[in-house]
Formats: structure tokens, sequence, C-alpha cells
């Protein structure tokens, strides 16, 4: 039996699939009819053409594979995204956890530290820290977190064969391609003066992909492992990032009150049809502290994450040697 991969053309699923293939497995992935797969070109795999959000071809890209590994997401931090989130993130997980309910077929779902949460305040989350970020309505966290309670739900149930897996910020060769790494090509580029209170987790690809295969054999039934690294500030992250290409790092700190203002005015150009600097959303997502303990993922799955500095060397090695700084 196959591998079937959801969001295999993404910066985590070009990894896993390349992964998987290099192990010998029988790797299928589920491609939208326009999707370029280029860099697929010298692997032996199976492209099935189908869209998450279409529970019919879905069902039958699961036809004759024993394992799914569900990345397929969209990241947006707007209100004029949270459609396609809902889309994507939610239902197209529903159509995922229907395609299949009360088969032994094994899924990995790939959520996020979001559904997990964020905190005001420098701290470390684990898997069942209460969830405090609500009142904030994040599309993007909102909608993994809903999505996520309906694998949690249909396992429970006992009518699922699923483990989540809950990645903090991955860094590494290729993550530039993403969209949401816009303002880190900036630092590192030396064009971008501010840098903002809270946190974030570092986690290496190489370090999540590993644990994406373990958690296949190892992760229990149910269960949500956080694959976070080391928990450093933002300051710290620019810095490093900036220090990695010689160039000058942020200096000018932006307090949160001026963010969240920011934010605000943003959201009123939003309405307008214009687009600001930041809306609501990126504003509160960038002062909070993305933080997480991964203590259950290294007893369970023997996850054992190293120093963020090499995941941002590599991350910043691959812009230097693909042209992003030209």
């Amino acid at each position: 039996m196959a591998i079937l991969v959801t969001g295999a053309t993404g910066f985590v699923g070009s990894w896993l699939v390349r992964k998987l293939c290099q192990q010998g497995e029988r790797v299928h992935i589920l491609c939208h009819q326009s999707s370029r797969l280029d860099e697929f070109k010298d692997l032996d795999l199976v492209s099935v053409r189908g869209d998450i959000r279409d529970a019919t071809s879905l069902q039958k890209a699961c036809l004759d594979v024993d394992t799914v590994f569900h990345l397929a997401g969209v990241i947006g931090y707007s209100k004029a995204m949270r459609p396609i989130m809902e889309a994507v993130n939610v239902q197209g997980t529903r159509n995922m956890i229907e395609a299949l309910r009360g088969s032994d077929k094994r899924l990995i779902y790939m959520s996020s530290v979001v559904a997990v949460g964020a905190s005001t305040h420098p701290e470390a989350l684990n898997e069942n820290s209460p969830y405090t970020v609500s009142h904030l309505n994040l599309g993007y966290f909102e909608t993994k977190r809903t999505a996520e309670q309906l694998v949690i739900e249909s396992c429970r149930a006992g009518q699922l064969n699923a483990t989540i897996l809950n990645p903090s910020t991955i860094y590494g060769a290729g993550d530039a391609r993403k969209g949401s790494r816009k303002i880190q090509i900036k630092v590192a580029r030396g064009k971008f003066p501010f840098y903002t209170s809270g946190g974030v987790s570092v986690v290496s690809i190489h370090d999540v992909v590993d644990a994406m295969l373990k958690a296949r054999d190892a992760g229990r039934i149910g269960e949500r492992y956080i694959l976070s690294g080391e928990n450093i500030t933002i300051k710290d992250l620019f810095e490093r990032i900036a220090a990695l290409n010689n160039v000058h790092a942020p200096a000018i700190f932006l307090p949160n009150a001026i963010v969240r203002s920011i934010g605000f005015f943003g959201d009123l150009l939003e309405d307008l049809g214009q687009k600001g600097p930041l809306n609501s959303e990126n504003a509160w997502t960038s002062i909070l502290y993305h933080w997480f303990d991964n203590k259950k993922a290294r007893a369970e799955l023997g996850f054992n994450p190293r120093p963020a500095q090499e995941a941002l060397r590599e991350s910043v090695e691959w812009m230097k040697h693909n042209g992003i700084f030209k």
C-alpha cells in the first residue's frame, strides 16, 4: 500500500515527500490540476489530481493507501482570508475525516502550535495549556484549532486512527518561499528597522520531518504532540537572522500599543479596499509569545530538536544561494 501526502508542494510537504521517497516508500501526492511538480521530477511518485475541498476526489485519493499525512492548509492573518481558511483548514479536514472514517488507515494530521494558543507574557505552553486567545478571533488560530478538535473528537469516538502534530515556527532550506516569511527576508536584507515584543519557538525542518515519520509508528491515537524548538524573543530572532547575512539588525522597538494602533488603522484601510502595513490580526500575532514545551514529544517520539541557530543558518544560506537577496 502507498502513503498519501496532502499539501505536498508546500515547504514541509516537499521535504516530507522527498524523505519518504528516499526511504523507498510508495508515495502518492494530492495536487490541483495547476500544481507545479517540477521539484519532484527526479522522484518516483504518483500525482493524484484532486482538491482537499472536494470530498469525492479526496475519497478516491484515499482508496489505495494505508497512511495519510494531511498537511494541506492555508495560513492567513486577515479577515479577507477567513473564508478560504474555513474552506481548506476546517472543511478540508472534515472531508479527510469522512474519507477515512471507520477504516484502519493511519492519519498524521499536521496541526500547528496556534491551535495550542499563545501568551501575552513569556511562558512555555504545553499540550494541556488553556487556550486563552479566543477573544482575539484570529482566523488562522481559530480554523486550525477547530480542525484539530474535529480530529480529536473522531478519535475519541473510535472512528479515526489519527495522531496530531503541532509544530512551531519551522526554519530550513526553502522556507523563504512561504508567504509568511516576508518580514524575515527583509530582516536578512537589512531592510527592516523595527522589532516588537513577543517571542517565537524555532524548530528545524529536519527535526519536524523526522518526528512526523516517528509519529506514524509511535504516536498515540487522539494525542497531540508539540514539535517546538528553542524559545527566543523576536528581537533575538531578528538579530540572529541579520548577523547570518552580515547586515544591521532592526534597532527600533515598537511598543505594543503602537503596534495595535497600526493594526486598527490597517483594518479600516482593508474595509475600504486598501492595504496597510499591518492589520489587527498580524499586529496581535507579532506581539504575542509563541513559546512552547516539547517534553511530551521528547518522551514519546524521541524528539530532540537541534539549536535554533542551525535552522536559521540553513534558512539564510538557502536564501543566499537562490538569489533572494539580489
